[in-house]
């Protein structure tokens, strides 16, 4: 019984900081607008970092779709405002948006999404956060990414 407790409560740690000394991350997003990763560590020692955007829902993109964004933090909150008036087929995302980092297309459920991004765009030591972009998802749909070593 003490052993299932430690691997319950070990699974639940993974599931809420995300550990990617592999330069790559798997997240999951959910028709309860909720990313199951909280916080993700990217190593400098990665050249290239990798994130996979899994909707294990199953509602459409049109209803409750989701995307995957990468912004310093103090940029996020205009990221994504500015991109809602951008619509589903630009990702609400504006084009050609300086502030973002990175980003997965928006996505339905069941599907997948993939972006990889140059790590020597990270700066030590500045916050950044990972959110939703679609309409009304960011206020619950985040988590922070932090360059560790």
């Amino acid at each position: 019984m003490i052993r299932k407790l430690v691997i319950a409560s070990a699974l639940g740690l993974a599931s809420a900081q995300a550990f990617a000394a592999d330069c790559a991350v798997e997240v999951h997003s959910t028709d309860q607008m909720t990313f199951e990763t909280k916080s993700i560590d990217v190593s400098k020692s990665c050249k290239s970092f990798t994130v996979t955007l899994k909707h294990v829902g199953t509602m459409p993109k049109q209803v409750m779709g989701h995307n995957w964004v990468l912004a310093k933090t103090a940029d996020a909150p205009g990221v994504a405002s500015d991109g809602m008036a951008a619509g589903l087929d630009k990702d609400y995302l504006k084009p050609d948006d300086a502030r973002i980092i990175a980003h997965t297309k928006v996505i339905g459920g069941g599907e997948t999404a993939t972006v990889s991004f140059d790590v020597a765009k990270l700066e030590a030591g500045t916050p950044y956060e990972f959110f939703c972009s679609f309409p009304g998802h960011v206020a619950l749909m985040k988590g922070e990414l932090k360059l560790v070593d």
